[in-house]
């Protein structure tokens, strides 16, 4: 099958396919700044640079479109019918990119999760969404109030804690 458009026109199309800000990402920040939950955009270094990060929380989001992601939805499952071959590859690709990406940031403690495309066009997405950043808060705030009540220092005085030094008393 030939391309319908010329090599010119052709060029101005793909220049206008966009990596970040799109749409879909755009959708996931208003739902997190309705709900009052704050984020970072960049990854901030993590791999795969994550749509929306939330530091505090420890949580990654990535949004992901369906037919690129080779999601199981109609729209992902819609083979590519010029250069099949390369496309496929190409979403494989991506597919094991993703899980590599996904298992790497469950090493390091992250929770990822992933708004496909087509569960933004959902009713209750938002709060499904919403629900599932706040559930990790309040498992990490416990998790942490834990951590740090069986690290403190407070019930000692900083005189007879053998790491402080230039506090005694006289």
């Amino acid at each position: 099958m030939t391309d319908v458009f010329t090599p010119e026109k052709r060029s101005a199309v793909m220049r206008r396919v966009k990596g970040r800000d799109t749409a879909p990402e755009w959708k996931v920040r208003r739902m997190r700044r309705a709900a009052g939950i704050g984020y970072r955009l960049g990854g901030c270094g993590l791999p795969g640079r994550p749509d929306v990060v939330m530091k505090g929380r420890k949580v990654a989001v990535f949004v992901h479109g369906c037919f690129w992601h080779g999601h199981d939805c109609p729209r992902g499952a819609r083979k590519p019918q010029a250069n099949a071959d390369y496309w496929i590859a190409k979403i494989d690709r991506n597919r094991a990119r993703d899980a590599r990406v996904a298992a790497e940031l469950t090493a390091g403690g992250w929770r990822v999760l992933t708004a496909w495309e087509c569960q933004l066009r959902q009713s209750g997405f938002a709060e499904e969404l919403v629900a599932q950043v706040r559930g990790q808060a309040a498992a990490l705030s416990a998790a942490s109030a834990a951590a740090a009540a069986s690290s403190s220092t407070w019930d000692r005085a900083p005189s007879s804690d053998p790491g402080v030094r230039g506090l005694d008393t006289k």
